[in-house]
């Protein structure tokens, strides 16, 4: 019978309950919410079936497969970018779901019950696959999912199953034999972390904001892929977005302090895999195919068996692809071939004052923000040494950008050092070379981030950039929360004229902006934060001198576009108009009223083309 004496030898598959036919086998959960199975010796007979199955006791005999090593390797996006967005990588798993789905087939995996722990669940219900979709970093409790699986299998119904790489292993043990009409997905596994954290750090959140959470999304795309970001939804509408590692939980689970004993020894990395298909992000895709990188994930696929490599025929029509080589994926995903480190801290004593303290307790104590996410005081030599610094980078930067242009450094001095323009040394307009200034003494210039003003990256280009303010005008760029576009500088590319006139206000939010955009200012103009700006885009909130006789017509109103707002090539945005947030203007479209928001709006006059978009 199975007997735990050393918590590193059980993965938590469930699989030995599964197989128990007289119901000898259940789970128990220990301090650190992981379950380990406990056997009831007045119903056990010693028929030995639990030990059959366990996927750590005969991990050498089931690690086997057609190849060695993948048969293919492939970098894949979903070609539906709503998927592709919702997901934790590029997809690849919905893709292969709803290809089980399209032939009556049952599909398995995780998702969420009520409380946000996680189980297993399998069904031929495709609307199932939007609560099975992306990872939830924690063990998923699988218990009667092999029963069912082996039910269905014997019922003739195709499955596709994914699961974690031990607990598929659980699976071939339990089948004892391999089926036609089943395909096994796992994926890159770093390590499984205990529900009872999880948990109290969604405790943690919930006294935080005042409010039940509703929502949550692991690697939520919103302000990028790479930023690991996790999203979680209150009750009353608040949204936390935690990132990289300010983020308690993610900074907990990368320095290996809550995963299962059982992950510092995984039996179940390297190759061959126990898989068919082998899923995963494609971390150094940029590398590889910049195609198929622009920060919303990108997902790897290994095709381990003739099974797999026949399955993904049938469903390659759903991704954009290209075939890898196998040594590109190894220094993006190390934990393919081994297991994480435990981390140096009393474990024991980290879940007693879990238990008799709460999370943010434990946090500090045991995983504190780095220094990098605090902001520290610095005085004396310091000081001194962090303003030298940006000094040093600053010029540096300057010799960068301007070289020996004489005019550049001039421009740079005279718009910097006005007494009306508030910035500071890492806060400062780069003047580029071939810039153009003429500004009143008495405009006013507000620098809350670095401003790259005419940046051209291509040598020897004469194209000018322009700026013309006159008295009692103010331009203000200000800084904005972290998007997928990062924060920080302000990108203005060459050709760009921007006129502010009759006491105007242009305020410009975080984003960018390609060539050749004009900006006429003589009221309001408002540009929000992760607003991107297309070629040959102009905005103006004034007609000038000349009028149309009409009862309609607007000479001058203030003009906002709100935050994430796309202005594609050649559009024009005229006096009065509000481009509501998280909308997209047609190329060459003219705006001539409010745009709301998240529409598309396309045409001259521009009108509502699709409601209710997202874009990315």
């Amino acid at each position: 019978m199975i007997q735990i004496t050393d918590k590193k030898n059980c993965c938590g598959c469930n699989a030995c309950g599964d197989v128990c036919a007289h119901k000898a086998i259940t789970f128990k959960t220990d301090i650190e919410g992981f379950w380990y199975p406990e056997v009831d010796t007045t119903k056990c007979t010693d028929c030995g079936l639990c030990e059959k199955v366990c996927p750590v006791i005969n991990v050498s005999e089931l690690k086997k497969n057609d190849f060695e090593r993948p048969a293919k390797v492939l970098a894949a996006i979903n070609r539906n970018m709503q998927v592709r967005w919702d997901s934790t990588s590029g997809g690849a798993f919905s893709a292969l779901a709803d290809a089980m789905y399209e032939q009556g087939g049952y599909v398995g995996g995780a998702l969420y019950n009520e409380d946000f722990s996680v189980s297993n669940y399998i069904s031929n219900n495709s609307e199932d696959l939007v609560r099975l979709r992306s990872s939830k970093y924690l063990q998923s409790n699988a218990e009667g999912l092999y029963k069912k699986i082996q039910n269905l299998l014997k019922a003739g119904e195709k499955v596709l199953v994914c699961g974690t790489p031990c607990q598929m292993a659980g699976l071939r043990a339990f089948l004892r034999k391999d089926y036609e009409n089943l395909i096994i997905v796992d994926f890159v596994c770093r390590g499984v972390n205990s529900p009872k954290v999880y948990r109290a750090y969604l405790d943690s959140l919930e006294r935080k904001y005042g409010s039940k959470v509703v929502y949550v999304k692991a690697k939520n795309k919103e302000l990028g892929w790479r930023n690991l970001t996790r999203k979680v939804t209150f009750a009353n509408g608040e949204n936390y977005y935690g990132v990289l590692m300010d983020d308690d939980f993610r900074r907990g689970y990368h320095t290996n302090v809550f995963c299962r004993p059982s992950c510092y020894d995984c039996q179940f990395k390297g190759f061959p895999r126990f898989a068919d298909i082998t899923i995963a992000d494609y971390w150094g895709i940029e590398r590889v195919s910049k195609n198929l990188d622009n920060n919303i994930g990108t997902s790897m696929i290994l095709l381990n068996s003739t099974k797999g490599l026949q399955y993904f025929e049938k469903m390659q029509d759903k991704l954009e692809w290209v075939e890898t080589r196998f040594e590109d994926i190894l220094p993006g995903n190390p934990a393919l071939q081994k297991s994480i480190p435990m981390a140096n801290i009393d474990r024991v004593a980290f879940f007693e004052d879990l238990d008799n303290t709460n999370f943010e307790t434990v946090t500090e104590k045991y995983f504190p923000k780095p220094l990098a996410y605090i902001t520290p005081k610095k005085t004396g030599l310091k000081l001194l040494r962090s303003k030298l610094g940006k000094l040093k980078r600053m010029l540096k930067h300057l010799y960068e950008k301007f070289g020996y242009d004489y005019l550049a450094y001039k421009n740079f001095y005279e718009v910097n050092n006005r007494s009306n323009t508030e910035g500071t040394w890492s806060r400062c307009l780069y003047t580029m070379p071939n810039a153009a200034f003429d500004i009143h003494p008495s405009a006013k210039i507000r620098l809350g981030v670095p401003v790259l003003f005419g940046n051209n990256p291509v040598k020897g280009m004469k194209m000018s950039s322009c700026l013309r303010m006159e008295e009692n005008t103010i331009l203000e760029f200000h800084d904005g929360p972290l998007t997928r576009y990062g924060s920080g500088a302000y990108n203005l590319r060459y050709g760009a004229y921007i006129e502010i006139v009759n006491g105007g206000h242009l305020t410009i939010g975080q984003g960018a902006a390609n060539v050749n955009l004009t900006i006429m200012c003589a009221k309001e103009v408002t540009i929000g934060n992760g607003v991107r700006i297309g070629r040959n885009v102009s905005i103006r909130d004034w007609n000038g001198p000349h009028v149309i006789v009409s009862d309609t017509y607007r000479n001058h109103a203030p003009v906002s576009i709100e935050d994430h707002v796309w202005l594609c090539t050649g559009c024009t945005i005229m006096p009065g108009v509000t481009v509501g947030e998280g909308s997209v203007v047609a190329a060459n479209s003219t705006v001539t009223k409010d745009v709301p928001p998240h529409s598309l709006v396309a045409g001259s006059p521009a009108k509502v083309v699709k409601s209710n978009i997202e874009w990315y």
